[in-house]
């Protein structure tokens, strides 16, 4: 490549582009010379070497609940500024944040086949989905990473902007993108395994070549002597809420979780009751929210004494594109509040 500066077009959300936070997510793409919020530190750490030529802004809500709209938009923002990569982000663990900058990576690898450079943590939603279209920088939980996250990308942005071969994730410093090479090796697998196995049984250091994913490991609850004496609550991933969701749970990404009370509610009608969720068709649960989470059935089985009695308030979020991280911080303070009210077993229910 000639000494020309590589060009850089760089895609942020509303919240970092200085427009709002939540309030403002639902703002539609926009586009801007140079350069808005972080892409001052990403110019920074850029040097000479590259510019920043524009930067285009999306509301998260905007980009996800209407992802195809939205890609095409930001795409045709994209090129026209003619860049030479591509910078998302980095979102850290904002689900919507993060499944827009991934998607947003694919949609300009598959149509400008221009390479894109986001940074996310591991258990962003956005990374799982789109890590094979994107180099994704590992960071923190939050912003407060920034400083250590923007040179990595940087440094990627300036390799991939002179066309230089990209080594692997670890030599380079990205997440694995899932995405195979065949190389040539000195020892044929046999004997590299061998030589592992070696080193493990030795307490040795040794790096396998095909890592296993890792799962949390659930200890079951105790079993219900009498389900006919227990208290039992419902809690759902399957974004039943009050019509109007009155704490405006995300259809995806959710930040947050609603009780709601159903003391003496028997049936959720259409009139009452809808899902938030946006992974899915509405339609049948918005007709019968019971479909989902199932109040009918377990009044009838309350009023038979088959179960104790249904604890009066239920629990709901958005399982769709929800973080790890998220979901488990939403277990552990619905668990607390369902002990803390003598609740014996829970029904979990989804999608």
């Amino acid at each position: 490549m000639s000494d020309k500066k590589i060009r850089v077009v760089h895609y942020i959300n509303q919240f970092y582009a200085g427009i709002g936070g939540e309030e403002k997510a639902d703002v539609p793409p926009s586009e801007q010379e140079g350069v808005v919020g972080p892409g001052l530190a990403l110019k920074t750490a850029l040097g000479n070497e590259a510019e920043v030529v524009a930067t285009v802004i999306c509301g998260d809500s905007y980009f996800n609940e209407n992802l195809e709209e939205a890609s095409k938009t930001v795409v045709e923002m994209i090129k026209k500024h003619n860049p030479d990569v591509v910078v998302a982000g980095p979102a850290f663990n904002a689900g919507r944040y993060g499944v827009a900058c991934g998607a947003v990576a694919k949609a300009v690898l598959d149509q400008l086949g221009i390479p894109v450079v986001s940074g996310m943590f591991p258990e962003n939603p956005g990374v799982d989905m789109y890590r094979k279209y994107a180099y994704i920088v590992e960071t923190g939980n939050s912003a407060a990473s920034m400083r250590q996250a923007i040179p990595q990308i940087a440094k990627l942005v300036i390799k991939l902007g002179k066309g230089e071969p990209m080594g692997t994730a670890a030599e380079e410093g990205y997440m694995e993108r899932g995405v195979r090479k065949n190389i040539f090796v000195e020892k044929r697998g046999s004997m590299r395994a061998v030589e592992m196995l070696v080193a493990k049984l030795n307490d040795q250091p040794f790096i396998t070549e095909y890592p296993m994913p890792s799962f949390d490991r659930v200890q079951p609850g105790k079993a219900i002597a009498d389900v006919s004496k227990a208290k039992i609550a419902l809690v759902t991933s399957g974004g039943i809420v009050p019509k109007g969701n009155p704490d405006r749970i995300e259809s995806s990404s959710a930040s947050k979780f609603g009780k709601y009370d159903i003391a003496g509610v028997s049936d959720l009608t259409a009139d009452t009751y809808e899902t938030a969720h946006g992974g899915y068709d509405p339609t049948y649960a918005n007709t019968d929210a019971d479909r989902v989470l199932p109040v009918d059935v377990l009044r009838e089985m309350e009023a038979e004494g088959k179960i104790g009695e249904l604890h009066r308030y239920y629990y709901a979020t958005v399982g769709n594109g929800t973080s790890v991280a998220n979901a488990a911080k939403f277990a552990k303070e619905i668990a607390a509040q369902l002990v803390a009210d003598g609740v014996d077993a829970v029904i979990l229910t989804s999608t």
